[in-house]
């Protein structure tokens, strides 16, 4: 019976004497199979079968075959993967957005990979300008400008270990006509620098160790998508007042209270930063100590830890990052002098 594809040998035995009986048996020993990515390419797998029988005086006889060694073939195997968690938030006209894909040798020898951005892809509203590649050299998985390696196709394609990955950021433009909740699909692609083509494809010695390269399942190449969102927030500021004079009524008199509310609200999708808000206490009007709030809740005036202070002249509240649909209101006294 064929093993691994080899011939047995035939074992010709010659007897001074007719053998009433010869009990034959055939044992094959092999390598135990490799995991992960099976067993590695230039692998030599040695295959020595023996023939045992009992002469004709009892006595118990052992022959072994020849050696059969064959040599495990290279699989040209990859895969990619975004490894964003979702889509990438962008604005109009900004450079330099990141998507970050990981790139993995899913064969079983040493390989090198050309990596190749796609941006033209239909069904999506706009395609972003890729302005490089670049590898993740000190393997801590964030671009690191100045520190990670620009790509240069066929100067630096990485070389992966079998089952070895490399992570891999596309850095783009996006165009400055985009509007507010676009999207835009760049995908990563990695080809096996060896060849490429369908399941099965030999590339003749051009395996480790001598073996020949046989395409796998993944065609030599390996695809994935990532996307960019514009997230086009902005926001919108009105200022009011109510005032409550010592009458009980509404008029603007020495004595008088103005109440003023700044309101402050994000609209469109994404969020915006460090969004903060100032009012200068208005001339022949003096501040009313501890009248200052943020959302209803009283701010202190001095600065410390809260988002809020009087500063002598003017009020300030802070607000940091705020999303799209959220507003913050302030509120503040002053008496009319």
């Amino acid at each position: 019976m064929p093993v691994f594809g080899t011939q047995w040998s035939i074992i010709n035995v010659h007897f001074g004497a007719i053998v009433p009986m010869a009990i034959v048996s055939a044992t094959i020993v092999f390598s135990p199979p490799a995991m992960a990515t099976g067993t590695s390419a230039g692998t030599t797998i040695s295959n020595i079968a023996t023939a045992t029988y009992t002469n004709a005086g009892g006595q118990p006889v052992s022959i072994p075959s020849n050696k059969v060694d064959l040599k495990v073939d290279e699989v040209l195997n990859v895969k990619v993967a975004s490894t964003d968690p979702g889509d990438v938030s962008t604005a109009s006209g900004s450079t330099n957005q990141v998507l970050s894909f990981s790139v993995t040798n899913t064969g079983n020898g040493s390989e090198a990979f050309r990596l190749a951005p796609v941006n033209a892809i239909g069904g999506d509203s706009f395609d972003p300008a890729t302005t490089s590649l670049v590898l993740d050299t000190n393997h801590n998985n964030v671009y690191d400008p100045g520190v990670d390696t620009v790509y240069a196709a066929g100067s630096n394609d990485p070389v992966l270990a079998a089952d070895a990955s490399i992570r891999v950021f596309v850095l783009s433009t996006i165009p400055g006509t985009t509007t507010d909740g676009q999207r835009a699909q760049t995908d990563l692609t990695a080809t096996a620098v060896t060849g490429t083509g369908a399941p099965g494809t030999v590339f003749a010695g051009a395996g480790d160790g001598g073996s020949d390269a046989i395409v796998g399942a993944s065609t030599g190449v390996g695809r994935d998508k990532g996307f960019y969102i514009v997230s086009a927030a902005t926001v919108a500021f009105v200022k009011s007042a109510t005032v409550a004079d010592p009458f009980g009524g509404t008029k603007s008199i020495p004595g008088s209270i103005i109440t003023y509310t700044l309101l402050a609200t994000v609209t469109g999708s994404g969020a915006v930063a460090n969004l903060a808000v100032g009012d200068p206490v208005p001339a022949t009007t003096t501040y009313v100590p501890g009248s200052l709030t943020l959302q209803g809740t009283a701010l202190t005036d001095t600065a410390d830890t809260d988002a809020g202070e009087f500063t002598g002249t003017s009020v300030a509240a802070r607000f940091g990052t705020v999303a799209a649909g959220q507003s913050r209101t302030v509120t503040f006294k002053t008496k009319i002098n």
